[in-house]
């Protein structure tokens, strides 16, 4: 089996891959703040194993990709540790045995690396890929697989705190897609400016890079909270969860 190890703002996922099945067959998902993660790794990874009846000499390789450096040794010392073998970490020197590549690898983040290999490996053309994370990015790749930029906004679930945490009368809502765009209180109003308004973002933001550049792009969606916004659903070609995971598992099998 094949452990990937995604480090992300908000969490840390771990995946076990089945390489003879070909499919991902568990996942959990640990808090990223580091006093937590200490605490949940040498709890709740031990646990999880001997509950799923998978032993440690079961795990072939490790992959590991993180947007929070300070949590890095943590992780990698845990894994020396409990499944006696370093992860392979993917960093700007990853890139280069891969056939996407950008201009400025030390800039580009890790997550968005992987999901734009598993994307590119999937269309072998122009595609988008937004993900739906902490942050709502969108990785726009050409023809020959050099990345031609990235878009950068605030996620769902951040812009509804953003909300909470700096007035004084909001509430934080549900991530849930009213029926009308027309609040009729406040929790409504939240749902409505925020979930329509994404969608008219997302619309609008994938129209202009089709207008500035010119490419028939395939549009696929990834991120926790790719599902929420169903309006959307005919605007993505489609939408894996899995995305940033089958990336990682390529540029690791890329760099082994």
């Amino acid at each position: 089996m094949f452990l990937a190890i995604d480090a992300g703002n908000s969490n840390v996922v771990f995946a076990l891959y089945d390489s003879k099945g070909g499919k991902w067959t568990n996942q959990f998902r640990l808090e990223t703040k580091a006093p937590q993660l200490i605490s949940q790794l040498s709890k709740k990874v031990p646990l999880y194993f001997l509950e799923h009846g998978i032993t440690t000499d079961q795990i072939d390789a490790i992959g590991f990709s993180s947007v929070v450096p300070e949590i890095n040794e943590i992780l990698e010392q845990f894994c020396e540790g409990f499944f006696g073998k370093l992860p392979y970490r993917i960093q700007a020197t990853s890139y280069g045995n891969l056939p996407v590549r950008t201009h400025r690898p030390n800039e580009m983040g890790t997550d968005l690396m992987c999901n734009v290999m598993a994307a590119y490996t999937r269309v072998s053309g122009p595609v988008i890929v937004v993900d739906f994370g902490t942050a709502l990015t969108f990785t726009t790749v050409g023809q020959e697989g050099e990345v031609l930029g990235v878009s950068i906004v605030p996620g769902l679930q951040t812009a509804i705190k953003a909300l909470f945490m700096n007035t004084s009368k909001l509430p934080e809502v549900e991530l849930k897609l009213p029926e009308s765009v027309l609040g009729k209180n406040t929790v409504h109003a939240i749902q409505a400016g925020v979930l329509h308004g994404y969608t008219g973002l997302i619309k609008g933001m994938l129209e202009a890079i089709r207008l500035e550049t010119g490419l028939n792009f395939t549009v696929i969606a990834t991120g926790g909270l790719s599902s929420i916004l169903t309006n959307l659903e005919g605007v993505f070609d489609a939408v894996d969860r899995n995305l940033t995971l089958d990336g990682l598992r390529l540029i690791t099998e890329a760099n082994s």
